[in-house]
């Protein structure tokens, strides 16, 4: 035995230098986590696909989950940890739900698992990642969050039934938990708010409150800073939509706030990101000259959804996008500028961050909060009902 270990390490070695790419795409040593979940995804929908539909969702259904354990798991092993389990949350709502979002298993499938997600930044201390073709996120939540999604997830799928899946909420469509080396990552995956092709240029998280709402120094570095209330007010900044399409969208708003009153829920903010038209268009015209000066020969793949698979491919395929332009169905919170506005440009706007209930936690923050900026400061710690009125309030005087 001691003869043969010899020769196996130069072995390892040429293997790897033949596998240099993908090796870039999956090292190993950056996250066997994002190994574990693609091979779990892979295999929950592989599972879930020899499974008939359900007639109906039954309360068992907001309740199931559906684990697997790997030992000595000797396949792929560049790319997966040797033991883990994985485990998903209420199999059979989440498919339900991907299915009312028009979202169909085998695309967000290949969107999650064909290359390893990437990391977004820190967004706080929790995690952030986006699919290869950019049309998931997947966030890192903690243990209460999945306590917190399970309470909500009955409320929330008789909510979309009614809508049809016509919401600004987060379109939730997957919850895991990954446990590697003893440790446990839970993840939620949803919709990506921004387009899969079209960049975005400015992007606010807005809650309707003035008090401590103000990007700080090191958040304006940020080449795409998350900028707040407050800094949205001081730079002037306005959202030129034609008054057919700022009606339905403040219909679809004040109904989604409606639901999340009813839950007591509070602190949501929406997320508005801004794809400037002509901005694009240029940094395009910038990378192809680039590109032709150092005489490489590029095709973007994925992040402009040229894959003929994934949940961004299917419809460019066969038909190419212009400037500006974008696919309804797979950028669901698209909204065009108006013709008559001060240059082109591309909203993307939906709710963000619904799991937190007005508990315990949050009236003494509030009281506190109030003590020290007064009663009538726009502080964000308030009842489910005010922050309601004071968000869509503010939300509606977001338009020129």
């Amino acid at each position: 035995m001691a003869a043969s270990a010899g020769p196996a390490a130069p072995r390892t070695k040429t293997k790897r230098k033949r596998f240099v790419p993908q090796r870039l795409k999956v090292p190993r040593a950056a996250d066997p986590l994002l190994g574990v979940l693609g091979w779990g995804v892979q295999h929950q929908i592989n599972e879930l696909s020899q499974v008939p539909l359900p007639v109906m969702l039954l309360p068992d259904d907001f309740k199931a989950n559906s684990k697997i354990k790997v030992n000595n798991h000797l396949f792929n092993r560049e790319n997966l940890p040797s033991h883990f389990k994985f485990k998903e949350y209420c199999p059979q709502v989440f498919r339900n739900l991907r299915e009312r979002f028009g979202i169909d298993d085998q695309d967000y499938q290949v969107s999650l698992t064909r290359s390893p997600p990437h990391y977004e930044g820190e967004g706080g201390d929790r995690r952030f990642l986006t699919s290869y073709d950019r049309t998931l996120v997947i966030k890192e939540i903690s243990s209460e969050d999945v306590a917190d999604v399970h309470s909500l997830l009955s409320h929330y799928h008789q909510y979309v039934v009614k809508c049809h899946g016509v919401t600004l909420l987060p379109q939730f469509l997957g919850m895991y938990r990954l446990s590697v080396d003893s440790e446990e990552t839970y993840v939620l995956v949803m919709r990506n708010v921004f387009s899969h092709r079209l960049a975005v240029h400015r992007k606010y998280d807005l809650k309707g409150s003035l008090v401590s709402r103000e990007a700080s120094d090191k958040e304006k570095g940020k080449e795409l800073p998350t900028l707040k209330d407050m800094d949205f007010l001081h730079m002037n900044q306005k959202v030129y939509v034609d008054e057919g399409q700022k009606g339905d969208f403040m219909e679809k708003l004040k109904r989604d706030v409606e639901f999340l009153v009813q839950l007591k829920i509070m602190d949501y903010s929406l997320l508005l990101g801004i794809h400037d038209v002509l901005r694009a268009e240029q940094e395009e015209d910038e990378d192809l000259k680039e590109e032709e000066e150092e005489g490489e020969d590029v095709m973007a793949v994925g992040s402009y959804g040229t894959s003929p698979e994934g949940i961004g491919g299917y419809l460019n395929s066969y038909k190419p996008l212009g400037p500006g332009e974008f696919d309804p169905y797979v950028d669901v919170y698209a909204i065009k500028s108006a013709e008559g506005g001060p240059q082109p440009e591309v909203y993307f706007m939906a709710l963000i961050d619904i799991l937190t209930q007005y508990d315990a936690k949050k009236k003494a923050a509030h009281a506190a909060k109030t003590v020290k900026h007064g009663a009538g400061a726009e502080i964000s710690t308030v009842h489910p009902e005010q922050y309601a009125k004071r968000f869509l309030d503010f939300v509606t005087n977001i338009f020129a």
